[in-house]
């Protein structure tokens, strides 16, 4: 593979050919590729995660050097690695951009370059990725699927460990009746109703979606404050605490978007009437790109609604409301959770891959696989689990944003 400058300033290097027929160049600004980086964004099998409007929201936001790796296979654009650089006590990273908030990472492929991908051509990319990356101890690909949309993905032909935490999905069929018929439909439907009445019986609710960007932004700022009350009483850390989170989350709102493509939107619950009038039960926000909607967050709020399970009301409304509209795939994020379980039909396991640059790396590379098996290992006890997130939510009520 040749490594070869590209047009903006960059980290490059001239290495022996790889694999043939295939270039390499890394950026560090965004604006110059944005007409390579849509074009591959529109592939059906790339994470929205790494679409060029969410990326850009995050470096607005945390600001962190970036290192944009893209590839060329005989002169043909074939793959854009949005990376960027973090900084910690004792290593520095390349990470997929805004992968600490990321469901699902990909990275950008088209399509061809998927069906010519050998381990020789992955092992050659990892190899020049390691030459071209300087001032970097390693490179960290997090949270990929092996297997995605019946496809093999790229990075699961390098070595690789298994992401503590699995993703889970529903496929949804010609319509919601055939969909929900994949489920337990007699349970699923008594459960909607059962929530149903009882919201009814509270004064009535309706199910919005914000339009206007006072709605969007008031909803997601009502869900700041609704999920960190209810972590707070379960004593659990706030992974929404730190500011620029909360500001990229608040930019992606405000990001280009169509029916079939958005960064971010939100869905609610709202009381209609009665004592409860104008409270907010459930709340969520979601992705969607193509016939892919990605759940990115949802929470519920305290008191006499809760007995309603208004956020199983709202998923099975926002469900039914997306296979309506041409989607083809719900996709619940990673985590495990009972009620993901209860809905969804596939379960998808995430891989990471550690990619040491320095000597030092190989010590950050080998940090990063034993973090994943203890914590792999934690996940598999419950109480364990529970008793060491109440430890750090002590410890790290508010998470500071990184310098």
């Amino acid at each position: 593979m040749d490594i070869t400058e590209g047009e903006m300033p960059q980290i490059a290097k001239e290495t022996p050919m790889g694999a043939p027929g295939l270039s390499m160049t890394v950026h560090t600004e965004m604006e110059p590729l944005e007409a390579d980086w849509r074009a591959l964004e529109a592939e059906a099998h790339n994470s929205p995660h790494q679409a060029y409007d969410y990326c850009r929201a995050w470096r607005d936001n945390f600001e962190r050097p970036l290192r944009i790796v893209v590839g060329r296979l005989d002169g043909r654009l074939a793959f854009l690695l949005p990376l960027e650089i973090t900084r910690g006590r004792l290593f520095t990273r390349a990470q997929f951009i805004g992968a600490e908030h990321s469901n699902i990472n990909t990275g950008l492929f088209s399509s061809e370059f998927l069906a010519r991908a050998s381990r020789e051509t992955m092992n050659a990319i990892a190899a020049d990725m390691r030459d071209a990356l300087t001032g970097v101890d390693c490179i960290v690909l997090s949270n990929m699927p092996g297997l995605w949309r019946d496809m093999v993905m790229p990075f699961t032909l390098l070595p690789h460990i298994a992401n503590q935490n699995h993703a889970f999905q529903l496929r949804m069929k010609a319509n919601f009746v055939e969909t929900l018929a994949q489920l337990n439909a007699k349970r699923r439907r008594k459960k909607y109703s059962v929530g149903h009445r009882r919201l009814e019986a509270l004064g009535g609710y309706e199910h919005i979606v914000a339009e206007t960007p006072d709605e969007k932004h008031a909803l997601l700022d009502m869900f700041f404050e609704q999920k960190a009350a209810r972590l707070a009483e379960f004593g659990l850390p706030n992974v929404f605490a730190c500011p620029k989170t909360r500001a990229f989350l608040h930019a992606t709102l405000d990001a280009p978007q169509d029916g079939a493509n958005f960064p971010l939107r939100m869905h609610a619950l709202r009381m209609t009437g009665g004592e409860f009038a104008g409270e907010t039960p459930a709340i969520a926000g979601l992705t969607r790109k193509g016939d892919h909607v990605i759940v990115q967050f949802c929470s519920i709020g305290s008191g006499p609604t809760t007995e309603a399970s208004p956020g199983e009301l709202l998923f099975h409304l926002m469900i039914e409301q997306y296979n309506k509209d041409g989607g083809g795939l719900f996709d619940f994020g990673i985590g495990d959770m009972p009620f993901k379980r209860s809905w969804c039909t596939d379960e998808t396991v995430q891989i990471n891959v550690a990619i040491p640059v320095t000597p030092v790396g190989r010590l950050a590379a080998l940090k990063e696989e034993t973090a994943t098996r203890l914590k792999t290992l934690i996940k598999q006890n419950p109480a364990l689990y529970q008793f060491l997130q109440r430890i750090r939510s002590r410890s790290h009520p508010a998470p500071a944003a990184e310098d």
